[in-house]
């Protein structure tokens, strides 16, 4: 396996780019499209929030219903969120109006929205932005419809590999963006994967869920989960290599490839979280099982108290082990293991001192920090990414829509 450039268009026969259309008052770049050059199967992971975009639900309409994939657009500025019968007419214009212009089916066009929820999409610049970005998609443009895709994000957010399948190369690529908001739950933003490999719809399904749940579901920046999260992947079989089959070893190099992608995004996102100066690997070890080790991960990561710990370089453990208590899992808190970093400043429940608390001090500066728990209660384990709670973090999300 090999990384390469390209993004979400590294695959065969998959073309990109963004532009701007107006519909950010910054003039910035906000409308992307994708377009793959052969119909491709498709599948499809959606947030779990029970206030859905119009464009959620439109996705997933087109999935259950075993839909092709042949172009995505995907507008920034406008969430299309809570907008009623309205916001579900203008997420279907926007399908009808760049399929005709790519001369493909209305039912293979998939639309993302991300921004301002509750104000309607601005469909004229939306109609205007589609036309722009058909006259110059290309396979050399994926920068362009990352970049597009883009609200608080300060980078965009691209990853690709190369795996050598049975003697061929077999690509896959990928784009997300994400900032604020983000809590699993299914993806918590928007991301979307390509590759020019050849695999059945139900077969990527699985693939995809797969990859999720060990990337895209274990980061977490605020606790909050978004009401037009979402991960489109397609393939497109354009590598030349024949179908991939479950349980065979293309298909492990595929997952593995997937896996990559998927899970390089996740770090991109909470490295890139709203304010963040910090991001935290939250590993818990000897849980009775991998659930429980996930929910007491995701307690420490998701108290703010924790992270604003973090952020002023404080090693106040006793946070951590008050976030470990009222995670809803049986623990022995006469048990509990805490380390920072290789420091370990907890043993059996009890804190080992100031000496140990300094020596952790040069750890607290770090941009990337290891948080270790052992629970001693089990062989199960699992690891959540989160960043630090900052000031910045409330000041742009106080003025998010102004």
């Amino acid at each position: 396996m090999k990384q390469v450039e390209g993004g979400i268009s590294a695959p065969k026969g998959v073309l990109a780019t963004g532009v701007s259309c107006g519909i950010k008052r910054t003039g910035f770049p906000d409308l992307a499209l994708v377009v793959s050059e052969q119909p491709g199967v498709v599948a499809g992971v959606f947030t779990r929030n029970l206030v859905k975009a119009a464009p959620v639900l439109l996705c997933q309409r087109k999935i259950e219903r075993g839909g092709k994939f042949s172009a995505l657009v995907a507008n920034s500025g406008n969430a299309n969120a809570c907008t009623g019968s309205s916001g579900m007419r203008d997420a279907n214009q926007t399908a009808k109006i760049a399929a005709k212009l790519l001369n493909r089916p209305a039912e293979e066009v998939f639309v993302a929205s991300t921004g301002v929820i509750g104000e309607p999409l601005p469909m004229e610049k939306v109609s205007l932005g589609i036309a722009m970005a058909v006259s110059c998609v290309s396979p050399h443009q994926g920068g362009k419809a990352a970049r597009a895709i883009m609200t608080t994000d300060t980078f965009p957010k691209e990853a690709a590999v190369s795996l050598m399948v049975g003697g061929r190369s077999v690509r896959i690529g990928g784009m997300a963006k994400g900032s604020g908001m983000i809590y699993p739950r299914m993806a918590t933003m928007l991301g979307f994967v390509a590759s020019d490999a050849s695999i059945s719809a139900s077969l990527l399904s699985r693939s995809l869920s797969i990859a999720i749940n060990q990337s895209f579901n274990r980061i977490t920046v605020d606790g909050d989960t978004s009401t037009n999260d979402m991960v489109l992947a397609f393939a497109n079989g354009l590598s030349g290599f024949p179908r991939i089959q479950g349980g065979s070893r293309e298909y492990l190099a595929f997952q593995e490839g997937l896996n990559w992608v998927t899970c390089s995004l996740a770090q991109m996102i909470v490295r890139d979280g709203e304010g963040a100066t910090k991001m935290i690997r939250v590993k818990v070890k000897g849980a009775g099982s991998e659930r429980e080790a996930e929910i007491v991960a995701f307690a420490i990561a998701n108290s703010s108290l924790v992270k604003t710990a973090f952020f002023g370089e404080d090693c106040n453990w006793g946070r951590i082990l008050a976030a470990i208590g009222s995670s809803g899992v049986k623990v022995r808190p006469e048990k509990i293991d805490l380390f920072m970093g290789p420091v370990q400043i907890v043993k059996n429940g009890v804190g080992l001192g100031k000496d140990k608390e300094e020596q952790t001090q040069e750890i607290l500066r770090e941009r990337e920090i290891d948080l270790g728990v052992h629970l001693h209660q089990g062989k199960a384990q699992a690891e959540v990414l989160t960043c630090d709670l900052s000031f910045d973090y409330v000041k742009i999300n106080a003025s998010y829509r102004t």
